[in-house]
């Protein structure tokens, strides 16, 4: 019998928990409740879930502060995290999804309306649901090591710059979600003001080239005209 997905929700008013953990219930999900930050990092620690809910307004700690801290933790940034808030400002939004957030909801919403979105960001995040190893892919065809900087290819590891780094690292870590060029202009670069679009566009054209060179017949990375860029969900499990 296949283990329902743990989904970590961090909630610290109780009426708005007990909804969410029994529409998570009835719908497949095994949801564990956490009313303040510091029971979220302990919850975390003991056991990586499938998806973390993180509220904004926690009582002990910013959401955004808190969802820095379990992408520290060991095999923190390979959870998918969507922001939960009372605060529906524009700027919240930007900054929740320029940390690297799958999703962001603004209260008042509809229980199932999460519920779906939870589905969606799992099955975009392309990785078995309840895994809890740091693991980038379940076939292998990626393997990220965050610590030395490098990742292979269908076991071959890739000599990748800096920023070529940067910009798979973010693509393999959320296979099929979609990274605008300005989304990967700050999250890899940064406050770099002389970086523009064909600098991102010039990135992608080498690393192709590199990837290319492991598996000749297949390109991992979309390009989605208007929109930017995202890895494929759909390569097979050898290179050939």
């Amino acid at each position: 019998m296949a283990l329902k997905p743990r989904i970590l929700l961090v909630e610290d008013e109780s009426g708005i928990a007990d909804t969410l953990q029994y529409v998570l219930s009835t719908d497949g999900f095994a949801p564990v409740w956490a009313s303040t930050a510091e029971d979220a990092i302990r919850l975390f620690s003991a056991e990586l879930p499938a998806l973390a809910v993180l509220d904004v307004g926690l009582p002990d700690l910013n959401g955004f502060e808190l969802f820095r801290r379990l992408q520290a933790l060991p095999g923190g940034n390979q959870v998918p995290m969507l922001f939960l808030t009372a605060r529906s400002d524009e700027i919240d939004r930007v900054v929740g999804l320029e940390l690297g957030a799958d999703d962001y909801i603004a209260k008042p919403f509809s229980p199932r309306e999460l519920v779906a979105r939870v589905r969606t960001i799992l099955r975009r995040s392309a990785r078995p649901v309840a895994s809890t190893a740091p693991v980038a892919n379940a076939t292998a065809i990626w393997a990220l090591d965050e610590e030395r900087h490098q990742i292979r290819f269908y076991g071959k590891l890739l000599e990748l710059s800096r920023y070529e780094y940067g910009v798979l690292r973010l693509l393999v870590q959320k296979p099929g979600r979609v990274f605008t060029r300005d989304e990967l202009l700050l999250q890899v670069w940064g406050d770099n003001n002389d970086s523009f679009d064909r600098t991102v566009d010039a990135h992608i054209k080498t690393l192709r080239a590199k990837l290319k060179l492991v598996a000749p017949g297949h390109d991992p990375i979309r390009t989605l005209r208007g929109s930017g860029y995202a890895l494929s969900e759909e390569l097979p499990a050898t290179p050939t």
